[in-house]
């Protein structure tokens, strides 16, 4: 760490203003040059002074700080990060704390960011990017709700614009991108759902690992009360907002902030700066609106000041560079921070300027006057030259006190015709009447009926499609019903089968792949049915979670449907519950039940016609299926493979995609050898493995002797075994190796079984016979085992 910090702070507003002056108050600083500044960094702040270049002249810049020996750049605005100023000072060793020009993106495309949060399964609107007039209008005329227009690219806060029309939205989109009102930045704009709720602003430093948040702020964007007229820079911030709940910040911590910084560093652009994420709270829960890669103004007049007096900004900073923050306690002085902005006559349009400003002496120790679009003159005088002029900061133990000082201390400033806000954080003092977290409903102890409603309607057509014969696959009712006479059955038995995915799921969760998974439910159930004989008729699903997140339910049943489909099985029913306080985060779980039916006379296994010699065929599997995963993670997770890295074992794809592949559905195959009477028995590969599963279709007094000579070991297992150097017996006893069904059929049936199955798609192999065993000899025994790897 520096002895001694020599810092260049770029920029010329509030934040950087506040920054100064919080920087500043640092054992470790040595002298701030702030460029271009403004009138509050040109006076009144000790190790502080203004140098007149422009911040997005890099070469002046990087050649002063080569000169005045900085060793730490403090770039403020968005433009010059999104530009890439921290490249320019990485060039020359100096550590800027900043993020790089590739995770500025974050703030400099709006599509970028929102394609991001849609990688990463961070909680957004919905929406769409367009690069054309014609298909964006066509988009808002094609949407149920109301939507929000982004330029995206920047524009300087101001390139949000939020119809209340499909009228007012086609006005937007021309005024973005044909008569280009904030120009190059609308070149592509994002069209989003609206989103209902308290916004939330988020500040947090992170050092590309470690993230620390500061108090949640809530700002005030328009320009008059009542959030009324146009959209500004922000008039207004108090923090902490009280509708920021600690379960609410933890929820935002553990499913959006954290994820994003995760998921940028796995990008290959770790964030190291301050983050600052737009947040609504949502009825259905904390929904990421943007992102900006910088402090926010004038959040940052609100935060800085409930810093405690021993958390050093300073050495943030430092640590932030260093990638150390896990080193750095961040404290808050507990109290409430409220800035109100004074802007100029006529912003946020045409506005005056060189209006000279005057401030009386303030009657508080924790009132705070911060500067933004203010100079001084070499004569002394304060002259007004931008539309966010000054604002006046303040601190209490309250809010409601809070509140009262900052408007003292806007009252001390006088400015020809300045505007500001009479109703900073009214949004706070609206529950106290009657207060809203004193009335408890279903949805606020986490379970949200409405998202199970819009699920049931996203679900429907799929569920539609597995409609056959004895059922219609309609969901609404109290259960499923089958017609077992309109299946063509004369005198059947009812055969149930109930399985889950086991922990494949979680290799779902964090890829973000949860259709597949669904099919896995059903063959585990289906498969386990077929070889007792029974075709499967119905299925019913259970989904387990701790917050509905309808699309990822909706993706995991249309899955489930898939699934149905493979087995010629109605999807009949099924239960979604949420269940906060048992499961956490994104987790999820399933099971699934199937019901099926076989004629009395059919039943498998028909264990008195087996005999030695008997002959064992084995189905091929698809790849790991659903067992063995607890194993299958631990490899992985030892080797510190990335599950979106290419597959050491198959290249052509992802280690993710290779795992996620479905468990194979065996039933439509395997129906008519069993109707023609052809199959002795059959045993599902699952947890156990051959060794445990095959012995389970068989009588007491024969084995089945197997040869592992005579299929092909899939890859994806050879690679599993020698990695984790797992001992052959183990994994025989966990993992399919490539064979996901045994079949038991009489010698003289093997060639027409084989041929029904073939034609059917099936892989068939000859793989053993039925041997006789005494008692408490092994059941099953699988020969060379040595080439599986």
């Amino acid at each position: 760490m520096p002895a001694h910090l020599r810092i260049l702070l770029v920029g010329s507003g509030g934040r950087e203003h506040a920054l100064a002056w919080k920087l500043a108050q640092s054992p470790l600083v040595e002298h701030i040059w702030v460029a271009p500044g403004n009138g509050g960094t040109a006076r009144g702040l000790s190790k502080v002074e203004n140098v007149s270049i422009d911040s997005a002249d890099f070469s002046s810049l990087v050649n002063f700080a080569v000169e005045k020996s900085v060793n730490l750049v403090v770039p403020g605005p968005e433009q010059p990060l999104v530009d890439g100023i921290e490249t320019q000072f990485r060039k020359i060793g100096i550590p800027c704390f900043g993020p790089s020009e590739s995770a500025a993106r974050m703030e400099g495309s709006k599509t970028f960011s929102k394609d991001f949060m849609k990688k990463h399964n961070i909680p957004t609107a919905e929406y769409e990017n367009f690069t054309s007039f014609e298909q964006a209008k066509a988009y808002v005329e094609s949407v149920n709700h109301n939507v929000v227009i982004k330029a995206s690219g920047l524009a300087a806060g101001k390139g949000v614009l939020i119809p209340t029309s499909n009228e007012e939205a086609f006005a937007a989109l021309k005024e973005i991108m044909e008569d280009k009102a904030f120009g190059d930045a609308g070149d592509e704009v994002v069209v989003e759902e609206f989103l209902e709720g308290d916004e939330l602003s988020i500040l947090a430093f992170s050092d590309g690992y470690t993230v620390v948040d500061l108090p949640p702020a809530q700002d005030h964007k328009r320009i008059f009360d009542g959030d009324n007229g146009p959209n500004t820079g922000g008039m207004g911030t108090y923090a902490p907002a009280p509708v920021a709940t600690p379960a609410i910040i933890d929820e935002i911590r553990r499913t959006i902030i954290k994820p994003t910084i995760d998921g940028m560093r796995k990008d290959g652009y770790p964030f190291v700066g301050l983050l600052f994420t737009g947040i609504m709270l949502t009825a259905s829960g904390p929904k990421a609106l943007e992102y900006n890669v910088r402090f926010g103004d004038p959040e940052t007049q609100s935060v800085l000041p409930l810093l405690s007096k021993d958390t050093d900004l300073a050495e943030i900073f430092l640590a932030c560079v260093e990638h150390r923050l896990d080193a750095i306690t961040v404290k808050s002085t507990g109290q409430f921070g409220v800035t109100i902005v004074g802007s100029a006559a006529g912003y946020p349009g045409k506005y005056s300027k060189n209006d000279e400003i005057t401030i009386d002496p303030l009657e508080s120790e924790d009132t705070f006057i911060f500067h933004a679009g203010t100079t001084l003159t070499s004569e002394g005088k304060l002259l007004s030259s931008g539309g966010r002029v000054i604002a006046a900061s303040a601190v209490a133990d309250t809010l409601e006190e809070a509140v009262k000082k900052a408007y003292v201390g806007i009252s001390k400033i006088h400015l020809k015709d300045m505007h500001y806000r009479k109703d900073i954080a009214y949004r706070a003092f609206r529950e106290a009447k009657p207060r809203e977290e004193d009335t408890f409903t279903y949805a606020k102890a986490g379970v949200n009926i409405e998202n199970g409603n819009s699920l049931i309607e996203r679900i429907k057509p799929c569920v539609k499609a597995t409609a056959r014969p004895g059922a219609d696959a309609e969901l609404g009712g109290f259960g499923g019903l089958f017609d077992l006479k309109a299946a063509g059955f004369e005198d059947p038995l009812i055969v149930a089968a109930t399985d889950g995915i086991g922990t494949k799921v979680k290799i779902a969760q964090l890829s973000g792949i949860h259709n597949t998974v669904g099919i896995d439910l059903v063959a585990m159930n289906v498969n386990d049915l077929v070889v007792q004989g029974a075709e499967p008729l119905m299925f019913l699903d259970y989904f387990a979670c701790s917050k509905l997140d309808v699309d990822i339910a909706a993706d995991f049943v249309r899955g489930v449907a898939e699934g149905c489909l493979r087995a010629g099985s109605a999807l009949v029913g099924g239960e979604t519950a949420e269940m906060p306080g048992i499961y956490h985060g994104d987790d999820y779980d399933a099971g699934g039940t199937a019901v099926g039916a076989v004629e009395r006379g059919q039943i498998l296994p028909d264990l008195d016609s087996m005999t030695a010699g008997d002959v064992l065929l084995g189905l091929a599997s698809d790849g790991v299926h659903s067992n063995g995963f607890s194993l299958v993670r631990k490899i992985i997770e030892h080797t510190g493979l990335a599950y979106d890295q290419l597959a050491p074992w198959d290249r052509s794809t992802t280690v993710q995609e290779s795992l996620l592949i479905p468990t194979r559905i065996y039933v439509k195959s395997l129906l008519r050898a069993i109707r023609g009477r052809l199959i002795l028995g059959m045993a599902h590969i699952t947890g156990g493995g051959l060794i445990e599963n095959t012995p389970r279709t068989l009588p007491k007094h024969l084995g089945a002797s197997i040869d592992a000579t005579t299929w092909d070991v899939l890859p994806v297992f050879k690679w599993l075994g020698k990695t984790g150097n797992v001992p052959k017996s183990d994994i025989l006893k966990t993992l399919n190796m490539g064979i996901g069904m045994v079949l038991i059929v009489k010698p003289g049936n093997v060639e027409k079984v084989t041929k029904l199955l073939t034609e059917s798609g099936e892989k068939v192999y000859v793989i053993g016979s039925l041997v006789e065993v005494a008692s408490g000899e092994p059941r099953c025994i699988v020969k060379n085992s040595d080439v599986l790897y």
